[in-house]
């Protein structure tokens, strides 16, 4: 009998071993989980954020920045050489064509300079596109010579030289919207970008009209 209830309370201790050790084998597996699970909740906001902005700078990247700080300074020497057009040249069709590019292209430098405010970044300078020094790298970007040249001019000299200038002008802001369209990411940079190539390649062609290049 003594042997019979040994074996009992053996048999008891051994079950109550293995169950407690599940609960221990349970309880060390969740523990496991609920790391893995831990950490995969704190990796996949991460691979969001990564897969939704490659640079890190939500919506935005380095192409927009460039596109803004450089069509900026490029905006406003046209801009300057529009306002020339006002006493200098002698075709109305000339100063009406200068007007309308001021028009256009004034708001889009707000535009662009509060873009780079809400990014973050730095806003060029009110002289950045006065030296005329074409240092910033950007095509059709008028250099001293040409500035002097258009200064000095006046009536069909100066709607000569204008036009000539102003395609040249033109046609660097078209390629530096057109890297925009392939390679910017802000939704709002990239549709004025195309604004731009569709506008300024159709003030080229009245421009070449107007020289009888047509």
């Amino acid at each position: 009998m003594n042997s019979h209830r040994s074996l009992i309370r053996r048999v008891a201790a051994a079950s109550v071993a293995v169950t407690a050790a599940l609960v221990l084998a349970a309880c060390g597996g969740g523990d496991g989980d609920g790391d893995g699970a831990t950490n995969g909740s704190h990796d996949k906001p991460s691979a969001t954020a990564s897969a939704g902005s490659p640079d890190g700078q939500g919506g935005h990247n380095a192409a927009d920045v460039s596109f803004a700080q450089g069509m900026i300074p490029h905006h406003r020497q046209a801009v300057e050489m529009a306002d020339l057009a006002a006493t200098r040249a002698s075709s109305a069709e000339v100063k009406k064509l200068a007007a309308e590019i001021k028009k256009a292209q004034d708001p889009e430098i707000r535009t662009m300079s509060g873009w780079l405010r809400g990014w973050g970044e730095d806003v060029p300078a009110e002289d950045a596109g006065m030296d005329h020094s074409g240092h910033h790298g950007m095509p059709g970007m008028m250099t001293p010579a040409d500035m002097t040249k258009l200064e000095k001019a006046s009536g069909k000299a100066f709607d000569t030289a204008f036009l000539e200038l102003m395609i040249k002008h033109h046609e660097g802001a078209v390629e530096m919207a057109r890297t925009e369209r392939s390679k910017g990411s802000d939704a709002a940079a990239k549709a004025l970008a195309e604004e731009i190539i569709t506008s300024q390649s159709a003030e080229i062609t009245r421009m070449n009209t107007l020289l009888g290049r047509d």
